[in-house]
C-alpha cells in the first residue's frame, strides 16, 4: 500500500524557500515502466478511487477539498477528467473560479470561495482557486502590494479552519516548462477542434512567465503547512501527471479506514415479500 510518505519528494516543506528550477517537470524514474503501465495502473487507481469515494461519502465524517493550481495549459481540466473519471458525482464536485463578477467583488474575495466549500462527506475539486488573489491579482496589478501581502495570512488562517472542522485539504501544483507550455498552445491552434480552447490572453499571461513563477514560489513558502500540504506535480506528461496525483489521492483516502456504516438490524432476519 502507498503510504503518505512515498510522496516526500513531491511535497513543499512548511516555511521552506524554494526554487521551481529545483523541481523537475518531467517525470522521475520511479516512473520508468513508462506510459502503457502507467495507464494500466491508473485504470486501477481509478476503480479504486470510486471504491473509496463511495465509502467517504456515506461515511460522512469528514471533508475533502482539492486544490489545482497551474500555468496556463497544465491540465487542471485533464486531471479531474482522467483522475475522477469513475467516481459517483452525487459525491465529487468542481467548482471553477474565473474571473469575479461584480456581485462578487462587492463581497470580501473570499465570500465566493467559502461557499464552495465541502459539506461532509463531500470531495470538493478547485479548478483554480482563492490563491488566483495572489497570483493574478499580484502579477497583474491589480491590487497595491499592501493589500495583497496580507492575504497570505487570511489564507492560511481559513485553510486551518478547515482542517479544524475534519476537511482534508491538499493543493497541487501542476508542473510545467515553458516549451511544453508553446506546444500545448499551438496545439490548440494547430487542430480545428481545440481552437476554442485558446484566448489571446494566454499569450500575455505567458509573457509574465517569471513573474507567476515567482509568485507561486511565495505562495509555497507562505501557505504550505503539515495539514494543507502543497505537492508539486511533474505534469510535462500527461499520464504521469495523472498517476501521481491517483496514487495521492488513494493514499489520503485508504488512511482513513473507511468503512461502510453498521445498521442495527439482522439483514438475514427481513423477509422482502413476493
Amino acid at each position: 500500500m502507498l503510504t503518505m510518505d512515498s510522496f516526500t519528494q513531491y511535497v513543499v516543506p512548511p516555511k521552506k524557500r524554494i526554487s521551481l528550477e529545483d523541481f523537475s517537470s518531467d517525470p522521475d524514474n520511479e516512473l520508468s515502466a513508462g506510459k502503457s503501465e502507467s495507464k494500466k495502473e491508473l485504470a486501477e487507481l481509478t476503480e479504486r478511487l470510486a471504491d473509496l469515494q463511495q465509502r467517504f461519502f456515506v461515511d460522512r465524517r469528514r471533508r475533502f477539498l482539492i486544490i489545482l493550481q497551474g500555468l496556463d495549459t497544465s491540465g487542471k481540466n485533464g486531471t479531474i477528467k482522467h483522475v475522477f473519471r469513475a467516481v459517483n458525482p452525487q459525491g465529487v464536485h468542481v467548482a471553477s473560479f474565473d474571473k469575479p463578477s461584480t456581485r462578487e467583488l462587492s463581497h470580501d474575495y473570499m465570500w465566493r470561495v467559502h461557499q464552495q466549500a465541502p459539506r461532509l462527506g463531500e470531495i470538493m475539486i478547485f479548478d483554480r482557486s482563492h490563491y488566483e488573489d495572489v497570483l493574478a491579482v499580484r502579477v497583474n496589478h491589480l491590487k497595491p502590494q499592501a493589500v495583497w501581502q496580507k492575504r497570505y495570512r487570511h489564507i492560511r488562517e481559513f485553510e486551518r479552519m478547515l482542517c479544524d472542522e475534519d476537511t482534508t485539504v491538499l493543493k497541487f501544483f501542476l508542473h510545467i516548462d515553458r516549451n511544453t507550455q508553446r506546444k500545448r498552445l499551438q496545439h490548440r491552434l494547430d487542430i480545428p477542434e481545440k481552437n476554442w480552447k485558446f484566448d489571446t490572453s494566454d499569450l500575455i499571461a505567458r509573457s509574465k512567465w517569471n513573474d507567476y513563477i515567482k509568485a507561486y514560489e511565495d505562495v509555497f513558502y507562505e501557505t504550505s503547512s503539515p495539514k494543507a500540504p502543497w505537492f508539486i506535480i511533474p505534469s510535462n506528461k500527461k499520464w504521469a501527471r495523472n498517476l501521481i496525483v491517483a496514487r495521492i489521492m488513494v493514499s489520503y483516502l485508504d488512511q482513513m479506514h473507511l468503512s461502510y456504516p453498521k445498521v442495527d438490524f439482522d439483514p438475514n432476519s427481513i423477509h422482502i415479500p413476493i
